[in-house]
């Protein structure tokens, strides 16, 4: 079973939280334990898990990144011009793996699945594949 989601994306970077959509698919398959395997299909956007209770965290995270990969520096050679966008997404990955049991994602109770926008805003998306 492969789905493709839907992601549009209102900021240049931005995470949002994804978890209730693969959820919610994931009841509607009626698979009870097993394996969901997301992925982007950019490279300039990734996947993670992390905390989803204090918004600060995606606000002190997307802030760190920028710090770290600046948007424009004078050394970079990419023709786009986004070569920190595809900084970001090397290091938060392009894949998430992550366990089903009795119908539910195996998450700890401060996680949760973002898909990470490093390059927007744009109309992006991401497949998940049910094991």
């Amino acid at each position: 079973m492969l789905k493709t989601f839907h992601v549009k994306t209102d900021h240049h970077d931005q995470m949002i939280d994804v978890t209730s959509q693969v959820q919610d698919w994931i009841r509607e398959e009626g698979v009870k334990d097993g394996v969901v395997v997301v992925q982007s299909m950019h490279t300039t956007a990734g996947l993670t898990v992390n905390e989803n209770a204090d918004p600060d965290v995606k606000t002190d995270m997307l802030r760190r990144f920028r710090e770290v990969y600046p948007w424009d520096h004078p050394e970079d050679r990419h023709a786009e011009g986004n070569t920190a966008a595809h900084m970001k997404t090397s290091t938060v990955g392009h894949a998430q793996t992550l366990l089903v049991e009795d119908g539910k994602l195996v998450l700890g109770t401060w996680q949760g699945l973002y898909f990470c926008e490093f390059d927007g805003p744009r109309s992006r998306k991401f497949v998940a594949k049910l094991l």
